[in-house]
């Protein structure tokens, strides 16, 4: 090692002078990224939309709170006001979590979007079926759709400013128009326009959505479009329509999500897109056990690739802020990820803008640099 030849006194000064300036650069860093934390999606994107998050009771405390108040102004219950959950049995409704969510965004001055009143999954049994557990009638379907909305929307009347009413109606079989789910089998299309005016007449002021998926893809577009143009011609109080935005790095192109949003802009609906994540893998429908040896590693290909399919999905955004009136992600981050067990088990999509461990990834740059 080559010796340090200047005098004692000289030697001790630039020493000092070096951890000086070690010190001050390591100041300087975290006052640079503490500047950085210190400004959220929800300030990069305050001249465009509210950016939201899915969240559950879990999540509103530690590290994953402080994550969503630093970063979001919108949150949407994952679960805890789907009908199964907040509604298990005919006389007993389950507040809790719904609750603590509630709570949660109004004490940090958070936007709710309730999620959701009517779907034909997470559905308690007992809706459809008599003291005899046979099916009940049309009548009495409604009559108890109507109970259920009216008593979930009114309590949170004023504190929940939108609510996804229909959640997946349209048939996933491109030779049916409407899914084929005992609400259907039950009501015909009737359930969907009730719904919607049960809603209204519980909360005049909430926003009122027509929810799906896929529903950039061409085929399913236009059926999606289809029935928001009958519940419009028919003065159904539809307000907008959530595009759910369970995307991947392969789909949808440029060309698919401009389209999506001027097709439904022109019925004069408020567009958002609510349930953001974007996989690392192809879309996939039915439900399947991990194969053997496949693979679940985040490489850094797949990661550039991510960033690249965020940077122009928040693009397009952006060049519609007219029409999108918020963006929500589904989950705060890779940590946990409704993914994870859909449609394979045990396989990580790593679909968020941040980590495991929190932390911003390549993809939250993209997004906020522009």
């Amino acid at each position: 090692m080559k010796r340090n030849n200047l005098p004692a006194h000289q030697g001790r000064f630039a020493h000092r002078l070096l951890l000086f300036g070690l010190l001050l650069g390591s100041t300087t860093l975290l006052s640079s990224q503490h500047s950085a934390a210190d400004k959220g999606l929800k300030d990069y994107y305050k001249d465009y939309f509210p950016v939201g998050v899915a969240v559950g009771p879990q999540s509103l405390q530690g590290e994953e709170a402080a994550l969503i108040r630093a970063q979001f102004n919108s949150v949407t219950p994952e679960n805890a006001m789907k009908m199964g959950p907040i509604h298990p049995e005919e006389n007993r409704y389950f507040w809790d979590d719904a609750d603590a969510i509630v709570g949660f965004a109004q004490a940090n001055k958070l936007r709710v979007r309730g999620h959701n009143l009517l779907w034909h999954e997470q559905t308690p049994k007992w809706l459809f079926k008599d003291a005899q557990g046979k099916q009940v009638s049309k009548d009495v379907l409604l009559a108890r759709l109507k109970s259920h909305i009216e008593t979930v929307v009114k309590r949170y009347k004023g504190r929940i400013y939108a609510w996804d009413v229909v959640n997946e109606a349209i048939s996933d079989n491109p030779q049916e128009f409407l899914r084929n789910s005992e609400w259907y089998r039950i009501c015909g299309d009737e359930f969907i326009a009730k719904a919607f005016e049960y809603a209204h007449a519980a909360d005049p002021q909430a926003v009122l959505f027509y929810n799906d998926y896929n529903t950039e893809r061409p085929e399913k577009r236009e059926r999606v479009y289809r029935l928001l143009k009958q519940l419009r011609d028919a003065n159904v109080p539809v307000h907008g329509v959530g595009l759910q935005g369970h995307w991947s790095i392969f789909e949808p192109s440029e060309q698919e999500l401009r389209q999506a949003i001027e097709r439904f802009a022109s019925l004069g609906l408020q567009v958002q897109i609510t349930e953001l994540d974007v996989s690392v893998y192809p879309w996939e429908k039915e439900r399947r056990a991990k194969r053997p040896g496949e693979a679940d590693a985040y490489t850094a290909e797949l990661e550039q690739k991510q960033a690249a399919q965020y940077q122009l999905f928040f693009r397009v955004f952006r060049d519609y802020r007219k029409q999108l009136t918020g963006v929500t992600f589904w989950n705060v981050s890779d940590r946990y990820s409704w993914l994870d067990t859909y449609p394979v088990a045990g396989r990580k999509n790593y679909p968020l803008l941040f980590d495991q461990q929190l932390r911003p990834k390549k993809a939250y740059q993209a997004v906020v640099k522009f």
